[in-house]
């Protein structure tokens, strides 16, 4: 599969943490997300996202062969069956969001400090 030449920039969350190895659109796209939502400053946070990110970009293009060939393979043999990458995309996928869980990433996001927002039909005291 080739790369994309044409990448845009990585644009950097607040924390500006890189990450520590090339990911694909996908990857980029779920680092940044998170980085903007989520403080993960510790070398084991960053590896643990930078692997779920890696697993993101393999699971797209596992999706996209899929797409391409058809979710069932017919062989000769044996009839039709599952296409064989089915798995492994289904286990990518897995291992994202559990990587995602495992960091955290399931709870309320850190928010910046200010008021709470005013409920609805609110009027200020005289």
């Amino acid at each position: 599969m080739a790369k994309n030449p044409t990448k845009p920039a990585l644009s950097l969350a607040p924390a500006g943490i890189a990450p520590p190895r090339r990911l694909g659109a996908d990857g980029t796209d779920l680092w940044v997300r998170v980085m903007s939502e989520y403080r993960i400053e510790d070398t084991g946070g960053i590896e643990l996202l930078a692997q779920a990110c890696a697993a993101l970009d393999r699971a797209e293009a596992l999706a996209a062969a899929i797409e391409q060939d058809g979710a069932v393979i017919r062989d000769p043999k044996t009839g039709p069956k599952s296409h064989p990458a089915c798995k492994d995309e289904l286990a990518c996928r897995a291992f994202v969001a559990r990587t995602l869980e495992r960091l955290g990433l399931n709870v309320e996001a850190v928010k910046p400090p200010g008021l709470p927002p005013r409920p609805s039909g609110w009027i200020p005291p005289p």
